[in-house]
Formats: C-alpha cells, sequence, structure tokens
C-alpha cells in the first residue's frame, strides 16, 4: 500500500493505493475506487475493501474524502454528498492518469452512504465503467423522516444547518454535534450501533467520534440519490439484505437502473433493519461475500 494524494477542486486529498500481490510495474491493471460510509476515513470500511479486492488482482484506492481524514477542506467534518460525488470523479482521474492502471478498466465500490454516492458518480460519468455497492444507503424526501424524527425533526435539522451556514459565513465558527451517541440525542446517529462504539471495530483513533458538522445536515438530508438509477448504464451489482438499511428502496433503486446488466444479491439474516448494515462494514462473512461477488463482478465487466 502506497500513500498518494491528488487534487480535488484545488484540494489536496490524501489516499491509500492498494496494489496486487505480484505487482509488475511494467504492466497495467484494473482499478476500482472504494467509498465508505457517510463521516468515515479511509482507515474504515473503506481501506479493509481495498485492501482485499487487491488480493484479487486490482489497483483500489481508499481515500479521504475532503473536510475527512488526512484531506484538505473547510468546514472540517462537513458532510457534503455533492462535494463527495466530485471528489470520486476526480480520483477516477487520478487513477486514470496512473501508468500502471487501464484506464478503459476503472470501477467504482460503495459501501452504505458512499454506494450513493458511488451511483451518482457512475450516473455522470462515462469513465466508470462498472459498478458494486453493499449494503447502499439509498434514500428520498420520505425516507429520511423515518430516521430523522419525521417531518418536524427533518426540518429542524435543515433550519439549524442552514443557521450553522450562517454563522460559519460570518464568524468562522463550526457547529459540532457527536458524530454517535448513546446519550445524546442530537447525535448524527443516536443508538447502541456497535461498530462506531467499539475501538476494536469503527471507533478508531483517525475517526472523530465528537464531531459532526451541523450544516451538514442540509445536504444530508436534501440529498436524493434515488433519482440517480434511471442514468445508471454501466454494469451494476447490488448486495443487501431485509436486516440492512431501506431495504425495499434498495429493490426499487435497482429496478430502475438504466442498465440490463446488473445483479441484485440478497442476503439472507436472522437481523433485524437496519442491524445487518453494520455487519457488511467489518464482519468475515459479509465482507469475503460481498468482495467474492465483487471480483466476480468486475472481473466479468471490467
Amino acid at each position: 500500500m502506497n500513500k498518494v494524494t491528488f487534487q480535488s477542486e484545488g484540494l489536496n486529498l490524501v489516499g491509500d493505493l492498494y496494489l496486487p500481490a505480484n505487482f509488475d510495474a511494467n504492466q497495467t491493471y484494473p482499478a476500482i475506487i472504494v467509498s465508505g460510509s457517510w463521516t468515515t476515513v479511509k482507515e474504515q470500511m473503506a481501506g479493509l475493501y481495498a485492501e482485499k479486492l487487491a488480493q484479487q488482482g486490482f489497483i483500489t484506492l481508499a481515500f479521504d474524502f475532503r473536510n475527512f481524514g488526512e484531506s484538505e477542506g473547510e468546514p472540517r467534518f462537513y458532510e457534503s454528498p455533492s462535494a463527495k460525488i466530485v471528489d470520486i470523479q476526480n480520483a477516477v482521474s487520478y487513477l486514470a492518469d496512473h501508468p500502471q492502471v487501464d484506464n478503459e478498466r476503472i470501477g467504482a465500490f460503495g459501501v452504505c452512504a458512499g454506494s450513493g454516492y458511488t451511483l451518482e458518480a457512475a450516473s455522470q460519468d462515462d469513465r466508470i465503467k462498472a459498478v458494486s455497492v453493499t449494503a447502499a444507503w439509498l434514500h428520498d424526501a420520505e425516507a429520511v423522516k423515518m430516521f430523522y424524527g419525521g417531518e418536524d425533526g427533518v426540518n429542524e435539522k435543515i433550519n439549524a444547518a442552514q443557521q450553522a451556514k450562517r454563522n460559519y459565513a460570518q464568524n468562522g465558527v463550526v457547529e459540532y454535534i457527536p458524530s454517535i451517541s448513546t446519550t445524546d440525542e442530537t447525535a448524527a446517529m443516536y443508538g447502541n450501533y456497535d461498530y462506531y462504539l467499539n475501538p476494536e471495530r469503527g471507533a478508531i483513533s483517525e475517526w472523530s467520534a465528537d464531531k459532526f458538522a451541523v450544516a451538514s445536515w442540509e445536504d444530508w438530508l436534501t440529498f436524493d440519490p434515488t433519482q440517480s438509477a434511471k442514468d445508471v448504464n454501466v454494469p451494476t451489482l447490488m448486495i443487501h439484505s431485509d436486516g440492512a438499511v431501506l431495504p425495499t428502496y434498495a429493490k426499487q433503486y435497482f429496478d430502475k437502473l438504466g442498465t440490463d446488466n446488473k445483479k441484485l444479491h440478497w442476503v439472507e439474516t436472522d437481523l433485524d433493519s437496519p442491524f445487518h448494515q453494520f455487519s457488511f462494514y467489518d464482519q468475515d462473512e459479509e465482507v469475503t461475500l460481498s468482495v467474492e461477488l465483487t471480483t466476480d463482478w468486475f472481473q466479468e465487466n471490467l
């Protein structure tokens, strides 16, 4: 694995580039951009999948989106779907110019919210030749009400974000809430979600459990990745389960995909939604399955 940097709208983004076993600098390889869930850094699920997919013969890139981790961008810990989509497209540009990458064989893989960003990027950028997503978080205006306190709760968060943006513009002060909490109901993720609370899983030092920019709420809650399905015209694999987040939305998205070269793999589970979601982040059974299916998909379609 090599540390790399590339530009996205004038910002330096930092990534980890994973190389296949027996890498030969005289050859070119298919490449995959790997994106993790919202608020996350490259050392979490993105890096895990990138490492495992590189072992299957791909050059893979997991990187910190702007505002997060080692990458530049202000305000810090500001979740902007539109910016992340652009960052993915600029990651494509980086890989396309890499001397050991076959720029006609670049794919993209996403987990959770990273799936929505990946699919949106693929709908806009024909340099992405194939897509695989696992446990995709694909919401619309109605779905966010189920997670964020109904219409009143959503509006309250959007209003708070707009005020936070005004405050930042006027005085440079960034308002934060916790990313995860079991006691603070204002946290971005409120609940006993072990992945983000357990240092043996996602609660690593590179990630911030205590900082989520309030300004993010407007961008996140008004982002609607479900609209991109009809414009995704490349081979697309979706891996999901009834225990993952928004399973009905995943099926609806799959049905609306603009490509006929598509596959939906449904995983059996006894876990209730959304608790199986987190198994796709780092648990051996779900990760191994996702890597195997994704490897086969990209080998067939890149």
